[in-house]
């Protein structure tokens, strides 16, 4: 059993920052990575940025910059920090932990439900 679960969402307005938390717990072996989507109305999810176990940052174009990524000393909490945020940055943001099985032969994604950021003024 994991659980997955985002917080810090709310409505902000543009040019302002919001700081979204993830936390995974339940029966975590290992984790590969860790990452942040996200899914404006009407649009396919989308990755915004993720996080290897080694530290690895990836990020999409159009948060490069502006957004951040960061994980605790406990690994199972990461973080995204979102500065001069844009109208088109409004979605829902979910936090994905892709985990090792401890026989170590397959990988398996956990999904938080979400959590809205709405940019506008």
């Amino acid at each position: 059993q994991v659980q997955v679960v985002e917080s810090g969402g709310g409505l902000v307005q543009p040019g302002g920052s919001l700081r979204l938390s993830c936390a995974a717990s339940g029966s975590i072996f290992s984790i590969n990575s860790m990452g942040w989507y996200r899914q404006p109305p009407g649009k396919q999810r989308e990755l915004v940025a993720s996080i290897t176990s080694g530290g690895r940052t990836n990020y999409a174009d159009s948060v490069k910059g502006r957004f951040t990524i960061s994980r605790a000393n406990a690994k199972n909490t990461v973080y995204l920090q979102m500065n001069s945020l844009k109208p088109e940055d409004t979605a829902v943001y979910y936090c994905n932990a892709n985990l090792r099985s401890a026989d170590f032969v397959r990988a398996f994604d956990y999904w938080g439900p979400g959590t809205q950021v709405t940019v506008s003024s």
